[in-house]
């Protein structure tokens, strides 16, 4: 992405000025922010490079980007964080939890508009790159954008009873399971786009801290996942190369949001060593993703902090991790059932001592004879500790049947913006 500093500031410069206007509601008319008065930008290949490399700018921009708000609202209410001041009003909200969530918490509403505005962008250079001569070139615009757009759309699916179908005025709601089998879709044009026309090289060198292919199929095995299509997932996971890195990458002028977040030690932290788990799901001694993830700091009395994939200004954040694609094989095989290949698969992340990003446990292997509600237990736990701060655990509680009790909310009202601006936002849900 630094090669294109320089031939795309002045569209970036675009992006913050429209961004202004594109608060209002995810529902209205939003303007390209690669435009200057024309449409002519989006017929070139410098005018489509500009808005798809945007789209990481709008994931992981400050604290209006979908990466923080989604961490921070998930991380809250399934008490993976802890409030650490609570004059930050919408934090204090989503660790209270229940009806002191509403729809004029601009955590959501920053997760809301900017996914929407990340679909709509997302379209238009879908909508055009298949114009250029450069098919390969035009393929990466096209699988890159469409990486964005589910990765949009399956947030807004994981905390959203419902979700617009698409961008514009009055917009119409589709629910959140439609929602995951949209993302899919959305990947398998992607796929079907690469397949006809592989990625040019050229495309690639922009984007070299991430492997399009790979993240793609990563994504679908997700969400097929979540959306319950358990051979499709096994079979997507099966799909992605374990040793391969996909990540946000940050710099000096770009820093990671997270970071910037935790080093204030103002907002919030890890609830405790245990991070936040209970019971059975506490983690085992000796796992060494609990000091991967967290650490001591601070004086004159060390307290716990979020270390991890917000260690510093510079570190990368993954789209996904390499032990999630792990754990979905682990959970297809466990629903089946085919136990034997279940914890089989659950081993190789108790047991990983290597990962492309350090995430390991460590441990001995689980040995002996589980039912598969126990094995179900044991992914769950794992899951949680693994994938820790990712922003996929309320859909993990839900999925694998956690009490309600055990979670601050169970689905997010809708913000007042939205509700306001299109007569067709659904009623909120009780909890």
């Amino acid at each position: 992405m630094k090669s294109l500093r320089n031939t795309t500031s002045k569209y970036i410069t675009c992006i913050a000025i429209v961004w202004a206007f594109c608060l209002a509601s995810c529902t209205k008319e939003y303007q390209d922010p690669s435009r200057a008065k024309t449409d002519v930008a989006l017929t070139t290949q410098q005018g489509l490079t500009a808005v798809a490399i945007g789209l990481q700018r709008v994931y992981t921009l400050n604290r209006t980007g979908v990466m923080f708000n989604s961490v921070a609202a998930n991380g809250f209410v399934t008490n993976e964080f802890s409030l650490l001041n609570s004059g930050n009003i919408p934090e204090l909200q989503l660790s209270t939890g229940g009806a002191a969530v509403d729809g004029t918490n601009t955590i959501l509403f920053n997760l809301w508009t900017s996914a929407n505005k990340i679909i709509y962008d997302a379209d238009l250079v879908i909508t055009n790159a298949g114009n250029l001569g450069d098919k390969g070139y035009a393929s990466g615009l096209i699988a890159y954008s469409s990486l964005f757009k589910a990765l949009a759309i399956g947030n807004l699916s994981q905390y959203w009873e419902k979700i617009p179908d698409g961008t514009g005025k009055n917009v119409a709601f589709i629910t959140r399971a439609a929602g995951f089998s949209k993302a899919i879709a959305v990947i398998d044009n992607a796929l079907s786009t690469i397949t006809a026309n592989p990625i040019s090289s050229g495309f690639n060198s922009n984007v070299p801290n991430i492997n399009i292919v790979n993240t793609l199929h990563a994504l679908k095995a997700r969400y097929a996942l979540f959306s319950g299509n358990y051979s499709l997932a096994l079979t997507e996971a099966n799909a992605v190369d374990l040793t391969r890195a996909s990540s946000f990458n940050f710099d000096a002028t770009s820093p990671n949001i997270l970071f910037t977040i935790i080093s204030s030690n103002n907002v919030f932290q890890p609830s405790n060593v245990n991070l936040g788990l209970t019971g059975t799901y506490v983690p085992d001694a000796g796992d060494k993703r609990i000091p991967f993830y967290t650490i001591f700091a601070g004086s004159p009395v060390a307290t716990i902090r979020m270390s991890g994939f917000a260690a510093s200004t510079t570190t990368p954040f993954p789209i996904y991790l390499p032990g999630e694609m792990t754990l979905i094989k682990a959970e297809v095989y466990a629903r089946q059932p085919d136990l034997t290949n279940a914890l089989t698969e659950l081993n190789r992340v108790v047991t990983k001592t290597t990962d492309v990003y350090g995430v390991t446990a460590a441990l001995p292997a689980l040995t002996g004879t589980y039912t598969q509600q126990q094995l179900l237990d044991l992914i769950y736990k794992h899951r949680s500790i693994e994938l820790y701060a990712s922003g996929l655990k309320i859909e993990d509680m839900r999925r694998f049947n956690q009490p309600v009790t055990g979670r601050k909310r169970n689905f997010f009202p809708y913000p007042f913006q939205e509700r306001d601006n299109n007569p067709n936002t659904p009623a909120d849900p009780s909890f």
